[in-house]
Order: C-alpha cells, then sequence, then structure tokens
C-alpha cells in the first residue's frame, strides 16, 4: 500500500472507532437501568450484535492507534480483520431478514439499533474492501473463524439453562425446544461459513489484483 492509501486507510479507521465506541457505551447506558450491574453486564456481552461491534471497534481502534503492543499486533493480523468481517456481517444480515420486523425501537435506542446493525456494519465492510491490503487469508480461515459463533451458541445455550434469558428468539430454547434452536443455530453458522468463504475468495481476488496491478 502506497503511503497515501495507508493514510487514508488509519483516518477511516479512526471514523470507524469514532462511530462504534460511542454507540457501545450508549447501548450499554440504555440498558445499565434494567437491574444489578453485574447482571446487566453480563446480559450485555450475551448478544452477539455487542460482541461483533466490539471487535471491530477494537480492530479499527489498533490500525488507528498504531503500536508494537503484542495485541494491537493481533488485532492488525489479516485473520483477526477477516473474522470482524464476517462477523459483522452476520449481524447485520441476521438482523436484517429475522430480527429487524421484531420490534421498534425509539429515540436514543433507535439511533443505537441502526448503528449497532446497519451504520457500524457498512462502515467497517467498506474500510475492509476497499482500504485494507489484501492476499494475506488462506481457506482454513473460513473454518478457523467458526469458533466465534460456536463459543457463543455454547455461552447462550448454557447461560440460557440457568437464567432462562436468550438473547435472539430463534435461539429461545423456552419457547422452540432445543432442536429448533439448535438448528437455527447451525443455520448461522452455516452461514458464517459461506461468508467466511466468500470473503476468503474475494481476498485473494483482491490481493491477486493488487499484485497485478
Amino acid at each position: 500500500m502506497s503511503n497515501r492509501t495507508t493514510a487514508v486507510s488509519n483516518l477511516f479507521a479512526i471514523v470507524v472507532a469514532a462511530v462504534a465506541w460511542p454507540t457501545l457505551v450508549l447501548q450499554y447506558w440504555l440498558i445499565v437501568w434494567s437491574g444489578s450491574l453485574g447482571a446487566v453486564t453480563i446480559r450485555y456481552f450475551s448478544f452477539f450484535t455487542i460482541l461483533s461491534n466490539l471487535l471491530v471497534a477494537l480492530v479499527a481502534a489498533s490500525a488507528a492507534t498504531g503500536g508494537n503492543w503484542a495485541p494491537m499486533r493481533l488485532l492488525r493480523a489479516p485473520r483477526v480483520r477477516g473474522l470482524a468481517a464476517v462477523s459483522i456481517a452476520v449481524t447485520g444480515l441476521v438482523y436484517l431478514v429475522v430480527l429487524r420486523s421484531l420490534w421498534h425501537p425509539l429515540g436514543p435506542q433507535l439511533i443505537a439499533d441502526r448503528s449497532l446493525h446497519y451504520v457500524i456494519p457498512m462502515l467497517y465492510l467498506a474500510w475492509w474492501l476497499a482500504l485494507l491490503p489484501h492476499g494475506g487469508l488462506v481457506w482454513h480461515d473460513a473454518l478457523r473463524w467458526l469458533w466465534f459463533p460456536f463459543l457463543f451458541a455454547l455461552w447462550t445455550f448454557v447461560r440460557g439453562a440457568i437464567v432462562d434469558e436468550y438473547p435472539y428468539p430463534f435461539l429461545d430454547v423456552g419457547q422452540l425446544g432445543y432442536p429448533a434452536a439448535l438448528l437455527n443455530a447451525t443455520l448461522v453458522a452455516v452461514l458464517f461459513l459461506v461468508l467466511g468463504v466468500a470473503l476468503v475468495t474475494l481476498d485473494k481476488a483482491l490481493g491477486k489484483r493488487s499484485t497485478d496491478g
């Protein structure tokens, strides 16, 4: 990447981080009054929407701030940036297709909702597609990324069995039963894998075009 492209990419990373972090804080502020601090905090981090947006915020912040601290270098690795891209794409697609019609937020909650599910996904994916270097992903990455939704699903079902609360209706064992909830979780995992393969394919194509150019 040229120095100019790198500068533009870093500037765009600042934009992504500047949108993502305040939105995450706003969403936490909106639910913090709904129960004890500990329970609310655990509930907050039990949403895939929050986890995927937090990953995006961390990846963007690492690009914006630079530095050689090991966690920052890890967050700038192509594999981690790719995981963030797949995760936030799944967040936006599942919300658009499955969840959008189930509730109608207003006021500050509407701002947080639209930002978490539309604005941040579009900003991050545009940054990843147009401004980040490509060609660093391998086919196995699409499989490796599945650990993220797997651990999320495992946490969701274990926590749900204890507190009888589930972050999304399509994972609600109390309403659907385990067979249907597990099938829905599997379908999301398949979507994750398909998008992961598509992302690696796109990364390879963009990397090849950059090399040929």
